[in-house]
């Protein structure tokens, strides 16, 4: 057994201590909310249906059908404009859906659980349906979700203006110590940059999206007016501070304020009763929030530039011995500026460039945050805290086993990583080789440019997994790790980039820390099959030690059968590289001094 898991944190080291200003006299700071691009988007050509012109119907259509789809719609009314209009599949119609509702939608984690199992004790197509009709999100914040999706249309004009040959979807990421590009073009999943860029250039289309048709004023359309309540929509997308984000104001907060209201184009009510006629002139707002707008002060540009690294020695290293002979990986948080009451989607930790180590943690930081493994090869990973979610990107020969993630794990441009983990959410795109032992409720989405995808059950626990899926809200009643959506236009009924994991093939993982907790056993078991080749594989192993047994070796033979049993063992975790894996657990001997 190795060392017991460490979760202090008093190894944070300050790197940066200066936060981005504002630039601005009213100390009015917004920024784009990065986790609805980063786990909201799907990284692909948007349905060419999608369209600006085709979100806007969708509200017209709304606010004409009353009460039933206007503050809130429900899935039944999308799906019919979906499947009828617009000529989305029934799949990705629900899965747009249920994506938005996951992330506008403030549910307890006990709710969460109670719908899961609800829809895993629906035995027909039918059941299902009439529990998913039951799903109602705000109206205002669906469309705004349909509309980013477009951040991933490919365009040739704009590939131009910003300095392409051609539209491209090669990426690469930022550096952690600043080095490198600010982030892709391509990969706009977890550009900070690409966010506020798209944000200010289509902000006039997001807010000819809110407004009330009724005071749409065609004639000169930028003078239109918003309601205070389509405002608050926009907070789905950006969030807003007036004391250097000491603590964080919803955008329709802010632009009520009188310092700024002259402005927003705040009109206020001639009666104070009547707060449904507070609105805004379309034009002085849009231009409110441009020149407010400025880089995510929570995104990962502002955790390299100010955030803290963290020392997170792996398994078995000193953490006072700097290594000669490789290079410690970069690690580091922007938790010590989060405030507490806006953990979620801004805490974020970096992993990058972390090889051939072991790396196990548990601990507070690690709790609730959003993480982001970049660059990692020939690692072993172990973060088993509860996570808000995980993207894993451009790792190759390593090993990632997480806590329960609350939202979205995204794989991207991976070769040969094992993961494994319980999650609300997975999608994978640009992988190749890769086997992945989930539990999840939801059907995990293959995007483009993936080969060989092994999919198989989780196969593994720690003692408190149970408590950190509970405060999630993931529970081990439904899992549809075997039943992926295939989304984009590469992929083929008769040449599938995914298979599930042969029987034959499976095992069971040891995570090989002490933790507290009450947890023994794999929540929610094994499928059948897999159970049984486990079970007959322990039968076969009890077999050879009852054979050893009844074999009636002396003292000299016990010794020498030993000795080849090791020897055999040890060439055989060489070649299948475990030994590396061994290693990096073994606790060091205490250094002496003289």
């Amino acid at each position: 057994m190795a060392e017991v898991l460490e979760v202090s944190d008093d190894e944070l080291i300050p790197a940066v201590t200066n936060m981005m200003s504002s630039g601005n006299d009213s100390n009015v700071t917004l920024w784009v909310k990065s986790e609805l691009f980063s786990y909201g988007a799907l990284p692909i050509a948007p349905h060419p249906r999608l369209t600006f012109n085709n979100i806007k119907k969708i509200v017209i259509y709304a606010k004409n059908k009353g009460e039933s789809c206007f503050p809130k719609i429900s899935y039944s009314v999308w799906r019919h404009i979906a499947c009828n209009k617009l000529l989305l599949t029934e799949d990705l119609a629900w899965m747009y859906f249920h994506t938005c509702h996951l992330f506008s939608e403030d549910l307890s984690p006990v709710e969460r659980m109670e719908w899961d199992q609800e829809m895993s004790n629906c035995s027909t197509k039918q059941e299902r349906d009439q529990l998913k009709s039951r799903v109602k999100v705000n109206t205002l914040k669906f469309v705004l979700y349909l509309y980013v999706q477009q951040i991933h249309k490919v365009s040739l004009k704009a590939s131009l203006v910003a300095g392409d040959e051609w539209p491209t979807t090669r990426s690469s990421s930022p550096d952690l110590d600043g080095t490198g590009r600010s982030t892709p073009r391509g990969n706009k999943t977890l550009d900070d940059h690409s966010h506020l860029v798209y944000i200010q250039s289509n902000m006039h289309e997001i807010l000819e999206l809110l407004v009330d048709p009724e005071s749409y004023n065609r004639n000169n359309p930028s003078e239109s007016l918003v309601s205070i309540q389509a405002l608050s929509a926009i907070s789905f997308l950006i969030a807003g501070s007036i004391d250097k984000c000491k603590s964080l104001l919803p955008i329709q907060d802010i632009a009520v304020l009188q310092t700024v209201q002259h402005r927003t184009g705040y009109s206020k009510p001639y009666f104070i009763q009547i707060l449904t006629k507070q609105s805004f002139t379309l034009r002085p707002l849009q231009l409110w929030i441009k020149d407010c707008l400025v880089q995510n002060m929570f995104g990962i540009s502002a955790c390299i530039a100010s955030g803290r690294r963290l020392s997170w020695a792996g398994a078995g290293e000193e953490k006072d011995v700097k290594s000669e002979t490789k290079k410690r990986g970069k690690i580091a948080t922007n938790a010590h500026v989060v405030p507490k009451e806006h953990i979620k989607g801004n805490k974020i930790i970096i992993m990058s460039q972390v090889s051939k180590q072991t790396i196990g943690r548990s601990s507070n930081t690690l709790e609730n945050s959003s993480v982001k493994i970049h660059r990692c090869h020939y690692s072993y990973l172990y973060l088993l805290s509860p996570l808000r979610s995980v993207t894993i990107e451009k790792c190759r020969s390593t090993t990632i086993v997480l806590g329960p993630v609350e939202t979205t794990i995204y794989l991207s441009h991976c070769e040969k990583v094992t993961l494994i983990a319980p999650c609300r959410n997975i999608m994978i795109s640009g992988s190749t080789l890769c086997n992945l032992y989930t539990l999840t409720p939801n059907r995990p989405v293959i995007l483009g440019g993936n080969d060989t995808l092994l999919l198989a059950p989780y196969h593994t626990f720690y003692p408190s997994i149970e408590d950190h899926m509970n405060k999630v809200g993931i529970g081990n009643s439904k899992n549809l790790w075997d039943q992926p959506l295939c989304v984009g236009p590469d992929h083929k009924d008769e040449g599938p980039v995914w298979e599930l994991l042969p029987v034959s093939e499976f095992f069971t993982f040891n995570i090989p820390f002490e933790v507290e907790g009450t947890t023994t056993s794999i929540p929610g078991g094994l499928p059948n099959k897999y159970q049984k080749a486990v079970t007959q594989r322990q039968k076969q192993i009890d077999s050879w030690q009852k054979t050893v047994k009844d074999a009636g070796l002396n003292k000299q033979q016990r010794k020498e059968f030993q000795e080849l049993v090791e020897s055999r063992f040890h060439v055989w975790l060489a070649e299948t590289n475990y030994k590396r894996e061994l290693d990096s657990l073994v606790v060091p001997p205490p250094s002496t001094t003289t």
